[in-house]
């Protein structure tokens, strides 16, 4: 018996050394220095705990059949749209052009005549623009979203999307299989979108079966309603009630705070492509409506004074070199004068972390909206170990009032761009979520956003250094630990 145990205890050791001297090899490929020293850290500490977690959490393969069928449908992308040259931005600063360049380049889309753009902030009314657009549809509907439920809130889109099918629309519906996989009244909602003839699939479903074993958390997070290719709706919202029927947030009053933009014309048919790449990714179906600048109905400049410019910007796992953060990291690094960014989930890398300070650094005036509660414990305490580097740059901070939960996602510089979407700012959107983001550009647009600014420095209170500093150190010690598992990616 002893010489069984002091078996096991040589066999263990000589495990985890193994797995230790396998790690230093095996880690480091392909990742950032964060996200490896995160996970060396962890298996050097605990080989076996460490190399388990790892073979979960630690890769980002989505599969084979679904990398082979991204790859077609970005082919078929840029064998459409490759004709085309990106529109003129007219007087815009000197850095545009690249990163319109850097954009194609690698999320396939070109920029297109934006044409009027129209801000929503209430949350209802953003869910009666989307109806609105679905009872004009004549021919399709395309909705996606990470978090669908056919509630009290969402039901004006629900019933014009199933009136649409009545009279003949072809209506179709993406939704995340996890994000919407404990909600109430989902059997309840697939059947009755079955009845209506609405065609419904789960993003990303999780199995023990082929193509269905993968990371948990590889998720599709985008958001967007597109109608006749002519017309559509994006930004941070989900489809359910802003309390996320949670009992807890209703008795706190606990809402979530959104922007969504309706757009039309070259940039609707564009988000189309989107639409119709994940269609093509989870079904194997194409649907031939493929993105073009053209074939749309004409963009109506006739409400706006500067319509200026679009391109739409897919990223994830299935768009290489984490498109959203280099183009994030590209325009604060062209900012001259003000840059306004808002993000629920602020957890920058290091490159977004230098563009900020550096740009605050050299002059630049910088804001960040951020809620003063999370609604993520680890992620909240993730973001909040990174103020004390933004507020010592000279970063403004402000902190949305409670408890409220500012879900918007959306930056803005100088008096030259938007940009706003799916995506946060934060490590998980940039290398694990699927996310679609929309530059814009135009003094119409801007002037928006800068009213929507506003109103968030309106109901929000400013974070002060002297005040951070006066945290507990055991607050801070927290911070610092969730900061390092935030890069386990």
């Amino acid at each position: 018996m002893t010489l069984v145990v002091a078996a096991l205890g040589a066999g263990l050791v000589v495990l985890n050394l193994v797995l230790r001297l396998v790690a230093l090899g095996v880690i480091p490929e392909g990742r950032k220095p964060s996200s490896s020293a995160a996970w060396l850290v962890m298996i050097l500490a605990l080989p076996v705990v460490g190399f388990l977690l790892f073979w979960l959490l630690g890769r980002t393969d989505v599969g084979r059949v679904r990398r082979e069928r991204q790859a077609e449908a970005l082919r078929r992308v840029r064998e459409r749209v490759g004709e085309l040259a990106d529109a003129d931005p007219g007087e815009a600063p000197a850095y545009l052009p690249s990163v319109l360049h850097l954009n194609r380049r690698l999320g396939a889309f070109p920029a297109v005549p934006a044409g009027p753009v129209v801000l929503h902030t209430d949350y209802d009314e953003s869910i009666a623009a989307m109806a609105a657009l679905v009872d004009r549809a004549e021919h399709r509907v395309h909705v996606e979203s990470y978090i669908t439920t056919w509630d009290e809130t969402t039901e004006p889109l629900f019933d014009a999307m199933v009136a649409a099918a009545a009279r003949g629309v072809t209506v179709r519906l993406l939704f995340d299989h996890l994000g919407c996989r404990k909600l109430p009244g989902r059997e309840e909602m697939c059947r009755r979108l079955d009845d209506a003839g609405v065609a419904w699939r789960a993003m990303l479903p999780l199995g023990l079966r082929a193509g269905k074993l993968r990371r948990p958390d590889l998720r599709n997070h985008r958001k967007l309603l597109v109608v006749d290719g002519t017309w559509a709706v994006t930004g941070s919202q989900n489809l359910i009630e802003p309390s996320y029927h949670k009992p807890q947030h209703q008795r706190a009053g606990r809402r979530w705070v959104e922007l969504t933009a309706t757009v039309q014309g070259p940039l609707a048919r564009l988000l189309d492509g989107v639409f119709v790449t994940d269609w093509y990714t989870e079904t194997g179906e194409l649907l031939g409506e493929a993105p073009t600048a053209g074939n749309t109905a004409p963009v109506d400049h006739s409400a706006a004074s500067d319509p200026g410019v679009g391109q739409v910007v897919p990223s994830g796992p299935g768009v290489v070199a984490e498109n959203n953060l280099r183009l994030f990291t590209a325009l604060v690094y062209g900012a001259t004068r003000r840059v306004s960014l808002t993000s629920p989930y602020f957890v920058p890398d290091e490159s977004l972390l230098y563009a900020v300070t550096t740009a605050a650094h050299r002059g630049v005036e910088i804001e960040l909206f951020v809620g003063e509660e999370g609604d993520q414990l680890m992620v909240h305490k993730a973001q909040c170990s990174y103020y004390r580097a933004l507020l010592e740059a000279g970063v403004r901070i402000w902190l949305y009032e409670p408890p409220l939960v500012l879900h918007a996602k959306h930056l803005s510089i100088d008096d030259d761009v938007v940009v706003l979407g799916s995506s946060n700012m934060d490590l998980r959107s940039f290398a694990l979520n699927y996310e679609v983001s929309t530059l814009l550009t135009g003094t119409d647009v801007v002037v928006a956003m800068r009213a929507v600014e506003d109103g968030y420095r309106a109901r929000s209170r400013e974070l002060l250094l002297e005040e951070w500093e006066r945290r507990p150190r055991r607050t801070r010690f927290g911070e610092n630990v969730f900061r390092l598992t935030s890069a386990l990616q």
